[in-house]
């Protein structure tokens, strides 16, 4: 039977699989943010309204919810490594039909290709981090969670610039290349774990781990578990569902905010570009900062401060200190890599995490879906920004709630519902 040197470094062999995964962290927001900015530019081009704009803005949560649910029935059939492959292929391929999209609805495709491969990478990142790095997860989901909000930070800052530069098709396509690379990456892996002997293959066939890597595997398999019975799952639902919600609202609305106060579109995309970068502070301190605390809530209660002060700067007075309020707005989102991380810090296993992760996002981003549709009804209802707010505020009250649940230090394998009869 295959083994591996016990003492060996947890790095070892698998720097084609943190590649992958870093690349593949990169790719999974370029399409949301690449859009919004150029989304006024589009709707003149297509001659949608702003009805059509909340319909954008609901896509990504609607992919992310559907392939939250079925990528753990892909994953098992496939693979992790041939999901993390399908995920990269999709991305491209959405992303590249974009640039050549003729009407509105060729536009809304392709995006949902590129963000239902999107929504596979979403989900089998963390299990592929507890996989082949269960001794670095926090560093590993520090470096991934960066990578994330770096693609999803440098699409909203270059957007307006790349299509004045070279047009709406250039800003939208180009990030197609970046996906390419990643799936590549993954072709290689694949490649790699044929190799008899090899690192990869030793960890792909789970056989036997490391004494000292290996967790309790001698659980029952996600399609015997009973995951709707454990209030850790209930709660990761409401942390991921409610925190995507107001991030994806003003992933869409902050820049028409702007605008409507008086700001340049370009400026909108800026704060747009601020409020994402912010996530890469978030993406550093959150993992490394979960995995040193027995009880992490204290993080969470900060992002519930943060947003009670961005959001009645923001309904108030917007544009006069619009950088403090987007600030505070980009530090509220901590709690996405927070959860990210919990994903693995709550479980035992990579069948545990992949079924926690598909659970949590599947119907975590079915709950946030009517989050930009329903601001922006609200928005237009209303003729202002007062009731978009307090429906954002509730959210957040449900965000902390879900948060207390899987802040509690327990593991999801231990709990006897799950697995019982």
């Amino acid at each position: 039977m295959l083994r591996m040197n016990s003492t060996s470094s947890p790095w070892t062999g698998r720097i084609l699989v943190l590649a992958g995964i870093l690349l593949s962290a990169f790719n999974l927001r370029t399409a949301v943010t690449s859009l919004t900015p150029l989304l006024d530019t589009l709707a003149d081009t297509f001659g949608f309204g702003a009805a059509m704009i909340g319909v954008f803005g609901m896509v990504p949560t609607a992919a992310f919810a559907v392939f939250g649910v079925l990528t753990p029935f892909i994953a098992r059939r496939i693979g992790l490594e041939n999901a993390a492959l399908l995920s990269m292929v999709l991305a491209a391929a959405g992303l590249l039909g974009r640039a050549f999209a003729a009407d509105t609805w060729q536009l809304l495709a392709s995006s949902a290709v590129a963000l239902g491969g999107m929504g596979i990478g979403n989900v089998v990142l963390p299990p592929l981090v507890k996989r082949y790095f269960p001794l670095r997860v926090g560093v590993v989901s520090t470096a991934y969670i960066t990578m994330l909000q770096l693609g999803t930070t440098l699409p909203a800052l270059a957007a307006v610039p790349l299509a004045q530069a070279a047009g709406w098709q250039v800003a939208l396509g180009a990030w197609s290349l970046l996906a390419a690379v990643a799936g590549l990456t993954w072709v290689a892996v694949l490649v790699q774990e044929q190799q008899r002997g090899s690192v990869l293959s030793v960890l792909h066939e789970r056989s036997v781990l490391p004494d000292d890597e290996a967790p309790e595997l001698a659980v029952p398999s996600t399609q015997q578990m009973k995951i709707w019975r454990s209030s850790l799952a209930w709660g990761m639902v409401f942390m991921f569902g409610m925190t995507s919600l107001v991030t994806y609202a003003m992933f869409t609305w902050l820049p028409v905010l702007m605008v409507e106060a008086g700001a340049t579109p370009a400026f909108g995309g800026a704060m747009l570009a601020l409020f994402s970068g912010l996530g890469l502070a978030s993406g550093l301190a959150a993992p490394l900062a979960a995995v040193r605390m027995r009880n992490p809530y204290p993080l969470v209660v900060g992002c519930v401060l943060a947003y009670a002060i961005a959001f009645p700067g923001l309904l108030l007075a917007p544009m006069s200190l619009p950088v403090l309020w987007v600030v505070l707005l980009g530090v509220g989102p901590t709690t996405f890599p927070l959860a990210l991380t919990m994903i693995n810090l709550r479980t035992r296993t990579p069948a545990g995490s992949t079924a926690l992760s598909g659970f949590a996002q599947g119907l975590g981003y079915t709950l946030s879906c009517a989050g930009p549709l329903l601001f922006g009804v609200l928005h237009e209802a209303s003729q202002g920004w007062g009731l978009p707010f307090a429906f954002l505020s509730v959210c957040v009250v449900l965000m902390a709630l879900g948060a207390w649940q899987v802040c509690k230090p327990r593991l999801l394998e231990d709990d006897p519902r799950v697995f019982g009869s």
